[in-house]
């Protein structure tokens, strides 16, 4: 049977619920997080598998790290899920791909629709960059940590900050601090 532990750390995007299976991070869930699996399923709390997590997770909050390298990590779902997650992690930071242009890249054109429903089981958000994902005409659809957090990070990778009243400064270089996605 697979052992599953968890950890919680705070990051600009709220509190962060990190899961290991068999020492490899298999989640990375947000609070309220669409498709979150039960709290309980999360194993015993234990932080030791994940301290390159949270480094690498810092590292990119801090405007450092453009992507995660070196993750052990294990994509538990469908074939069809995993393509679609495997080539999520091919998105270039500050970049985003329609739903369709992510169907036509795993060789399913016309298959947009199930394309978005398995970005939205994603289990390793932000590490396997999800929100890099937008519909056709290029707005923001649906995205299991909520719009507003999309539009936050896309801005953040484009070096830009979301202020509160939805304008944005352009920023380079810039860091999250851990209010700026609320």
């Amino acid at each position: 049977m697979p052992v599953r532990v968890h950890t919680l750390i705070d990051s600009p995007c709220g509190p962060l619920t990190l899961v290991a299976t068999d020492g490899l991070l298999s989640g990375l869930y947000m609070t309220d997080q669409r498709h979150r699996p039960p709290q309980e399923t999360f194993g015993e709390p234990d932080d030791t598998p994940f301290p390159e997590v949270i480094r690498q997770l810092c590292d990119y909050f801090d405007g450092g790290r453009a992507d995660f390298a070196g993750l052990p990590i294990q994509l538990s779902g469908t074939a069809f899920q995993r393509r679609v997650w495997e080539q999520l992690q091919a998105i270039p930071y500050g970049e985003t791909i329609s739903y369709g242009q992510l169907a036509d890249d795993i060789g399913q054109p016309g298959a947009a629709r199930a394309v978005g429903l398995a970005n939205g089981k994603n289990p390793i958000s932000i590490i396997v960059p999800c929100h890099r994902v937008v519909g056709a005409t290029g707005n923001l659809t649906g995205y299991g940590g909520g719009l507003p957090r999309k539009r936050r990070l896309l801005d953040f990778e484009r070096g830009r900050i979301t202020c509160a009243d939805g304008s944005f400064v352009d920023a380079p270089g810039a860091r999250l601090a851990q209010d700026q996605l609320f």
